[in-house]
C-alpha cells in the first residue's frame, strides 16, 4: 500500500469508530441545520477532526479541505486532501445503516489517493493512481456490460436545489426505461464505490460537492470505469454533476440525460 494510502486508511478508521460508536446512542446526537434539507451534527465535526489531526501529523505541510470546516491552510500545497467524515448524514440521522468516510488526495491537481471506508459493515474502498482499487485488499473491477439493458444504475435526488428537480426527472424516466432499475442509497461515496466493485452498474447526480466524489472518482476509474459531468467533459468536480460507469453503460446514460439538459447543468 502506498505510504500516503495507508495514513489516510488509519485516519479513516479512526473517524469510523467516532460514528460507529455514536450509532449506539443516536439519541445524544446533536444536530443542526446548515442549509436547506442539509444537516450536521457533532458527530460529523468530531469525525472530521479525528481525520485532520492523523494527516496533519502525518504530513504538517499538505492543504486539507473538509466539509465541516472548510480549509485547514496551506491552499497552495501541491498536495490537497479532500475530506467527508460521514457521507450520507441523513441516514445515520435516522438510524438507516448506509454512510461512510470519504479521503482523497490530490497531488498537483490530479487525484492521487482515495479511501471511502464504511464503518458498520467494515468495507474498505481504496485506490491509488495507477495501481487499480481495491476492497479489503482484493481488487475490484466495474463490470462491462455491453449497454443499459439489465443495468442497475445508482442516483441521488437534488434535494438540496429542488429547481433541478424537472430536468433531473427527465433524465430519470429516460435512464429507468433503459435501465432494469434504479436505486438511491443516500451516500454518493458509497454509490460510486458501489460502481468500481460491480454492485452497481452506474451512478449520476447532480449537485454535488467534491468531497462527497473525490475519493470515488479515483476508484472508479481505476476498477477501469469512466466518470465525467454531464456534457462528457471533466467538470465534474467544479460543477458537482457527475456520471460514472463503465464505457457503454456510461455513453447510454449520457444519451439519455442531454436531452434534459438546462444551461446550468451545461456547465
Amino acid at each position: 500500500m502506498h505510504p500516503m494510502l495507508n495514513i489516510a486508511v488509519r485516519a479513516a478508521r479512526s473517524a469510523g469508530n467516532v460514528i460507529a460508536r455514536a450509532c449506539g446512542q443516536l439519541d445524544m446526537v446533536q444536530k443542526l441545520q446548515k442549509g436547506t434539507n442539509d444537516f450536521v451534527t457533532n458527530v460529523d465535526k468530531e469525525a472530521e477532526q479525528a481525520i485532520v489531526q492523523i494527516l496533519k501529523k502525518s504530513f504538517p505541510t499538505h492543504g486539507i479541505v473538509g466539509e465541516e470546516h472548510g480549509d485547514y491552510g496551506n491552499s497552495d500545497s501541491e498536495f490537497q486532501w479532500i475530506i467527508d467524515p460521514l457521507d450520507g448524514t441523513a441516514n445515520f440521522i435516522k438510524g438507516i445503516p448506509h454512510f461512510a468516510v470519504s479521503i482523497a488526495l490530490k497531488h498537483q491537481g490530479k487525484l492521487d489517493q482515495a479511501v471511502i471506508f464504511d464503518p458498520l459493515r467494515g468495507e474498505l474502498f481504496t485506490a491509488s493512481r495507477g495501481r487499480g482499487a481495491q476492497l479489503n485488499g482484493t481488487r475490484i473491477r466495474v463490470v462491462n456490460l455491453p449497454d443499459m439493458s439489465g443495468s442497475i444504475i445508482a442516483t441521488g435526488f437534488p434535494f438540496k436545489n429542488k429547481t433541478h428537480m424537472p430536468a433531473y426527472s427527465g433524465m430519470l424516466n429516460s435512464i429507468f426505461n433503459e435501465a432494469a432499475d434504479v436505486r438511491r442509497t443516500g451516500s454518493a461515496a458509497l454509490d460510486l464505490a458501489y460502481v468500481a466493485a460491480g454492485r452497481f452498474d452506474g451512478f449520476f447526480e447532480i449537485g454535488l460537492k467534491p468531497w462527497d466524489i473525490a475519493a470515488g472518482e479515483l476508484i472508479v476509474r481505476e476498477a477501469g470505469g469512466l466518470v465525467c459531468d454531464f456534457v462528457g467533459g471533466n467538470n465534474q468536480l467544479r460543477s458537482g454533476n457527475i456520471v460514472a460507469a463503465s464505457p457503454k453503460v456510461l455513453a447510454g446514460m449520457l444519451k439519455n440525460i442531454r436531452p434534459h439538459l438546462t444551461d446550468y447543468l451545461s456547465r
